[in-house]
């Protein structure tokens, strides 16, 4: 399952992981996000152990979406080291977001 983060858990989670980080950024009100939810939920089960994948509800957090210039949602970020590697915006294939984490395991 996807893990819930926060403003407060978003460093420890995302910036000191040892593992790629998949966050998406969405709201509860957000038609597409509410499509690409389910996708987020597998990756999730697929990669556990392997990654870490998180949902970010940009309504109730906005100080990580800002600083990383989430506009528009949803949009999917992906980390490696606390670094920003990959991010796309909108709904896309699950496949899309699976290639950047397996590029980053190989």
């Amino acid at each position: 399952m996807a893990l819930e983060i926060t403003d407060a858990n978003f460093e420890e989670i995302v910036m000191n992981s040892d593992k790629p980080v998949l966050v998406d950024f969405w709201a509860a009100w957000c038609g597409p996000c509410k499509m690409l939810g389910p996708v987020v939920e597998q990756i999730a089960g697929e990669y556990e152990g392997k990654a870490v994948v998180g949902k970010l509800d940009v309504d109730a957090n906005q100080k990580y979406a800002a600083q990383f210039g989430v506009r528009n949602i949803p949009t999917v970020l992906v980390f490696q080291n606390g670094e920003l590697v990959g991010r796309q915006v909108g709904v896309a294939p699950k496949k899309a977001y699976t290639e950047v984490i397996d590029k980053l395991l190989a």
